[in-house]
């Protein structure tokens, strides 16, 4: 292990985030005046960035030609719980402030684009302290790696390892070479569709502020809203449905790989043919609004036009992995929430700003089951498994197979340790469970007494900081967090 290495790169990164909380600061300080808690709570969190990224950088100086592929999977998972740390400070010493844990969960949720809160009354904080929130998402969104990819050029052969590890981009598809001039597009491709999306926003009636928070939270798929309400404070204006459309679609653009994006500006339309992730993505989204609407209208006789608005802006939040609300899903029937538990557990696509498991895993895996079950009764057929147009060799399928045995592996023990720290607070299992699947998920809202019209303000502190950890895991797609706890990857060679 070179801590040299890795404390340089820590450093900058650090020094990244300061730039990002400056402009709160000084947003701050121009809202409110220098001396509101929210100015110094900002001020402090900016200049205690900056000094611990300028001595990890002299500690580290010295010349390097690339990250080594173990460096760059361990900076990915310090570099998110060091980021997550410095972040929190905002949350804790602007009034009216959270613990250490509620800070530390709220940054790690912006981070980490989950969207789950501690905050149980938004309207009592500062426009500094929720623009550090939504920041915080957008930077989260693409990855704050992948930006720092995308502009220092010093990183030589590590970007791959960087790249791959901290994003769900399949960095096999491209060079060592064109690492940086990818991440550079896909963040040029980002900040276009924020602007598209926030100008969209102002013109259907949003103040600035809110225009500028939404855009980010939404095209990172993050979910954080300025207001109790989430987006249903703006269900009763004579835009609300307008603003409802133009969210639904840019969180859709958020939850589809940025690559795509990438291939239409090369014009690769053979390529963008073989793009079969999106389109079952797309199918899936038709079939559960459809399934949603119909289970309403069955059991519960509800007016169809209201039932297609609610169905369809709940659905792309959900399997976006967004989490903005315009109604409480838990008071639809029972059947609708299999179909919400489902797009939760799913997620977007691959190479995307969305969580969960990820749609070409899903497609894989039911290929893979399908497979089998063929060979069973034709042992010597020979199979080749396709995605997107490429063939997938046997250790894609181990990896995926692998990743989801993990992912509940990790979830059920995790359910454990929830229910046994919450035991004296008589958390139900409703909400054990969805705690769990939503932190991992980075999804945001669950169901019981963390569903759409609740928080995480009433569990304990040591479950908080757990399920804040779970973020970063389930946002690092589970291993390049486990790398953290393996001793012989801290070793020095």
């Amino acid at each position: 292990m070179n801590y040299k290495l890795l404390a340089r790169v820590l450093g900058l990164l650090l020094m990244m985030e300061s730039l990002a909380l400056l402009v709160c600061f000084l947003f701050a300080v121009f809202d409110v005046g220098i001396g509101d808690s929210s100015s110094f709570a900002l001020g402090t969190a900016t200049s205690t960035a900056l000094l611990f990224g300028l001595l990890l950088v002299f500690f580290g100086r010295g010349k390097y030609d690339r990250i080594p592929r173990r460096e760059g999977v361990l900076i990915v998972g310090v570099g998110w719980l060091a980021s997550g740390v410095i972040g929190s400070i905002p949350f804790l010493l602007a009034e009216p402030g959270l613990t250490v844990a509620g800070a530390f969960f709220e940054s790690v949720s912006g981070l980490t684009t989950t969207g789950s809160t501690v905050i149980a009354d938004l309207s009592e904080w500062p426009r500094g302290i929720l623009l550090w929130r939504s920041i915080s998402q957008w930077l989260g969104g693409l990855g704050i790696l992948v930006l720092f990819v995308a502009l220092l050029s010093s990183l030589g052969a590590g970007t791959k390892s960087l790249f791959r590890n901290e994003s769900s981009f399949e960095a096999a598809e491209v060079s060592n070479a064109k690492i940086r001039d990818t991440a550079l597009l896909l963040w040029k491709i980002y900040l276009a569709l924020t602007l598209v999306c926030l100008f969209g926003l102002k013109a259907l009636g949003m103040s600035w502020f809110d225009a500028v928070s939404h855009a980010m939270t939404c095209l990172s798929t993050g979910g954080f809203s300025n207001h109790n309400e989430s987006i249903g404070y703006f269900s009763g204006w004579r835009t609300g449905l307008a603003i409802e459309m133009w969210l639904t679609l840019f969180m859709l653009l958020g939850s589809i790989s940025f690559l795509v994006y990438v291939v239409i500006i090369q014009r690769n339309w053979k390529r963008l043919r073989n793009e079969e992730e999106g389109k079952w993505y797309l199918i899936l989204i038709v079939l559960s609004v459809i399934g949603i609407v119909a289970i309403k209208y069955v059991l519960g006789g509800r007016e169809l036009g209201e039932s297609f608005r609610g169905a369809i802006f709940t659905v792309v939040s959900i399997v976006s992995s967004t989490g903005y609300g315009t109604a409480d899903f838990e008071q639809w029937p029972v059947g609708t929430h299999f179909i919400i538990l489902g797009l939760m557990l799913m997620g977007g696509c691959a190479g995307s700003t969305a969580g969960g498991a990820k749609v070409s895993r899903v497609i894989l895996l039911v290929r893979s089951v399908h497979q089998e079950i063929i060979q069973a009764f034709r042992p010597h057929q020979v199979f080749r498994l396709h995605v997107n147009g490429n063939s997938i060799n046997d250790q894609s399928r181990a990896q995926t197979v692998l990743f989801v045995a993990l992912f509940w592996f990790i979830a059920i023990v995790s359910m454990m340790v929830v229910a046994i720290l919450e035991t004296a607070h008589g958390v139900d299992f409703e909400t054990t469970v969805a705690a769990v699947l939503t932190t991992l998920s980075n999804i945001g809202p669950g169901f019981g007494d963390v569903g759409p019209t609740d928080n995480f303000s009433h569990l304990r502190q040591p479950t908080q900081i757990y399920l804040a950890l779970l973020m970063v895991m389930g946002r690092l797609e589970i291993f390049a967090f486990l790398v953290l706890f393996v001793p012989a990857a801290w070793r020095k060679f």
